[in-house]
């Protein structure tokens, strides 16, 4: 590769006193929250600090199905390339990134692991899908696709996005001036959807008969319904390992539990540009 670019942490950013929601600690009703200021500040890749923070964001983003990949070798496939992409702190560089987003070149890391499985499971999944049928053709066509992987932390807020979304254009521009493989075709998104369905606590119920499922697909990401708008192709698929999923557990103090399902937005290169700039427009920028 050519010449690294480098950027300042922190800069070329938006302003990062924000705040979130946070629980009450000390309050005795639940249903109390308190607001606190977080700085966040937006950093490189660092293969010193970042490999487990890098690692559980990934493993977060596959949901039950990043067991069925060296997840230990994709955190260092994205590590490898510190100058595309970025991760999100609150205290300091040497602390676990709350968000990350990076792409990498389908083409460039084809027969690397775990690239080559997870670009057969990505062409698996899309062939269960009508919606998302252009994307066996094009991974299977040798084409250079940007493969985005784009995580945070539940209860981050989503205004923190747009930014790392916009950092991604000028650092690819960037490398592609300096001859680097980013001369992307598309962008391949990978995002998770979910539905809720009725809870079943009980073991025994559980075992009798499966959870009730509702038709409505909520986002984990809302800045993916602003992409849909600019995609070729977006859609769900099932995981493979959505047996070992108990919706239960991740019912968040509500009486619905959550099932889980992999999603892809395939967007054209040439149309990645508008579709960050409208999501920046959706979610404006914390102040």
């Amino acid at each position: 590769m050519g010449k690294k670019r480098t950027r300042e942490d922190g800069k070329d950013a938006p302003p990062a006193d924000n705040s979130v929601d946070k629980m009450d600690q000390d309050s005795s009703d639940d249903e109390d929250f308190d607001m606190v200021d977080v700085e966040f500040e937006w950093f490189n890749f660092d293969q010193e600090v970042d490999f487990h923070g890098v690692k559980s964001l990934l493993r977060q983003l596959f949901d039950v199905d990043a067991n069925l990949f060296n997840m230990s070798a994709l955190a260092d496939l994205v590590l490898s390339q510190p100058t595309i992409g970025s991760t999100v702190k609150v205290d300091g560089k040497a602390t676990d990134p709350y968000a990350m987003l990076t792409a990498l070149n389908t083409f460039e890391h084809r027969e690397k692991e775990p690239m080559k499985d997870i670009l057969k499971y990505l062409v698996d999944k899309a062939q269960t899908n009508d919606s998302l049928s252009a994307i066996p053709r094009l991974i299977n066509g040798g084409n250079h696709i940007g493969l985005v992987f784009s995580e945070r932390l539940i209860n981050v807020p989503p205004e923190i996005g747009p930014p790392m979304y916009s950092m991604l254009i000028d650092e690819v521009e960037a490398a592609v001036e300096d001859k680097e493989p980013y001369e992307f075709t598309h962008y391949l998104i990978l995002s998770k959807t979910y539905q809720e369905v009725e809870s079943t606590l009980d073991v025994e119920d559980r075992k009798r008969k499966k959870a009730k499922e509702t038709s409505s697909i909520y986002y984990f990401h809302p800045e993916d319904e602003v992409l849909h708008k600019h995609a070729v192709a977006h859609g769900s698929f099932k995981y493979t390992k959505e047996e070992d999923a108990v919706a239960d557990s991740k019912r968040a103090f509500q009486e619905m539990g959550v099932k889980a399902f992999g999603h892809m937005i395939l967007i054209e290169a040439s149309k990645f540009e508008g579709a960050v700039k409208a999501i920046n427009a959706y979610l404006s920028p914390l102040q």
